[in-house]
């Protein structure tokens, strides 16, 4: 354990529960892999106030907790702009124990004025970055230009901030766009251990059976683009009539999929499970289907790729975000939107035996080389470079 007191702020909400801290997102245990490597780690996030119909099921373990002000949605900017003043303040009081503070944004505007007070009260600030909150926008918020417009304003404020502080981002895409700051780490944020990697002797999966599984997970939101999925299903069906389409994930399309699916005649290939944890029953999925499809229209790194290379999984993925660095050589890629090269993708990660066994093992090195305790180690290690 080093010396190093951090502070880690991220725009994602806690609650409380007989004095436990419990997180909305399961990126709190990337958080907490950086705990061996500090002598105090704190997570600041917005405190939500009470239940509700939204699941906190991540235990906040081995960092401590300062609640932010609560607000809905980084959306309902009179909301955020009305909890900066007491945001500031809580901030501010908890940069005294720390020496150096990880800001990831560039969203909400708290996110500026955090790394901005950081040094203001001389302490070490270091940037996070882990998706294009424009691009973001534009396909989870259509049409609002107000919102988007302030992100566009967050962004370059950020980027602007970048070029004076060194900046942890996720993926290549996003190292290309923040290449100007003095010092950059590119960082994968990955939640696998070295047990979820599946043992070749145990990876009985059979590409001659009558019955094959395209798995999906995550989401089921616009930004990700889920009524794709109906088309490719019926692509896919029609050059290989074993397919059907097992979805884990629930979200505000899950119904329109249904629709979809239906509208295309293949409804009856269509399961849906909702949301999987991935310690309850997920790894049953990447481990018994036949490749993983991966739709969405704008992404960071996906930790469900990782997954599914650790689960030696053939993936078909759209070329968004940071995908495509991550996917190239371990996988096939299709444009975003393009249901026929997916659908092709997939036959020809079933038929072609040699193709299938190089992807895999090149996904499968890739994912024993991102673990959580190889890019936590990695992290804190810049972190504390930078301290």
């Amino acid at each position: 354990m080093s010396d190093l007191r951090l502070g880690v702020y991220c725009d994602f909400s806690y609650r409380v529960v007989d004095g436990a801290v419990f997180a909305e997102l399961p990126f709190i245990r990337f958080v907490e892999g950086l705990a061996p490597h500090c002598a105090r780690l704190v997570v600041l996030g917005r405190l939500d106030p009470g239940a509700g119909e939204v699941e906190f099921p991540f235990a906040l373990r081995g960092a401590e907790f300062v609640g932010l002000p609560y607000y809905r949605s980084g959306a309902d900017l009179a909301s955020v702009l009305r909890t900066v003043p007491v945001a500031l303040w809580r901030f501010w009081r908890a940069l005294a124990g720390l020496d150096v503070v990880w800001v990831l944004g560039p969203n909400p505007p708290q996110a500026l004025l955090f790394a901005l007070l950081g040094r203001l009260r001389r302490r070490r600030v270091v940037l996070g970055v882990r998706q294009d909150l424009p691009e973001l926008i534009r396909h989870r918020r259509p049409g609002q230009r107000l919102v988007l417009a302030a992100a566009q304003v967050l962004e370059t404020a950020f980027r602007g901030l970048a070029r004076r502080l060194p900046v942890v981002v996720v993926g290549p895409e996003l190292a290309r766009k923040y290449r100007r700051s003095p010092v950059l780490l590119d960082a994968y944020v990955s939640l696998l251990s070295a047990d979820d990697l599946l043992d070749p002797a145990h990876d009985d999966r059979r590409y001659d059976a009558e019955a094959l599984a395209m798995l999906s997970v995550g989401r089921l939101d616009p930004e990700k683009n889920p009524l794709l999925m109906a088309d490719v299903l019926h692509r896919a069906l029609q050059s290989d009539p074993r397919w059907r389409l097992e979805v884990c994930g629930d979200g505000t399309l899950a119904q329109a999929l249904r629709e979809r699916a239906a509208e295309l005649g293949v409804a009856d290939r269509l399961l849906l499970h909702g949301y999987v944890p991935v310690d309850r029953g997920l790894w049953d999925f990447y481990r018994r289907s036949h490749a993983l499809l991966h739709v969405s229209m704008t992404e960071g790194v996906p930790q469900v790729i990782l997954e599914a290379f650790a689960s030696r999984l053939p993936v078909v993925a759209t070329d968004v975000g940071g995908v495509g660095d991550l996917v190239r050589d371990r996988g096939l890629l299709a444009a975003a939107g393009d249901a026929d090269t997916a659908a092709e993708g997939l036959g020809r990660l079933v038929g072609d035996d040699a193709l299938r066994r190089r992807c895999v093992e090149a996904a499968f090195a890739a994912a024993a080389d991102h673990t959580l305790a190889a890019e936590c180690a990695r992290l804190a290690g810049f972190l504390s470079m930078n301290s």
